[in-house]
């Protein structure tokens, strides 16, 4: 019973550690792609974030009204608020990365 306990636990610590990789390749992925508009934290407050008059992203209520797919569309294809242009990240991200972004965005929370 205690080398299952071993194995078992040695299996969770390697999870987390892969886990934690990808988690540090998406926050990079964030901090150069989104954070100059989003912020870091994901609240809009940066120059560009106030002229485009971005949401909060980590509100309770943003996160309520948005589905993954909304998220991931948006990313995707780009947008343009109050006159401040969203690169579309189709061609830049693969579809995974893409997918990281938006988990990423949910635990802004």
């Amino acid at each position: 019973m205690r080398m299952f306990s071993k194995i078992v636990l040695v299996t969770l610590i390697s999870a987390a550690a892969a886990r934690a990789e990808v988690d540090a390749k998406t926050a990079r992925t964030w901090k150069a792609k989104c954070a100059a508009c989003h912020g870091a934290d994901g609240k809009g407050e940066t120059d560009m974030g106030k002229t485009a008059k971005l949401a909060d992203l980590a509100s309770a209520d943003w996160q309520k009204s948005k589905t993954d797919a909304q998220i991931k569309s948006v990313i995707e294809s780009g947008a343009t608020k109050n006159g401040v242009e969203m690169e579309s990240y189709k061609d830049t991200l693969d579809a995974a990365q893409i997918a990281a972004v938006v988990q990423y965005i949910r635990t802004l929370k």
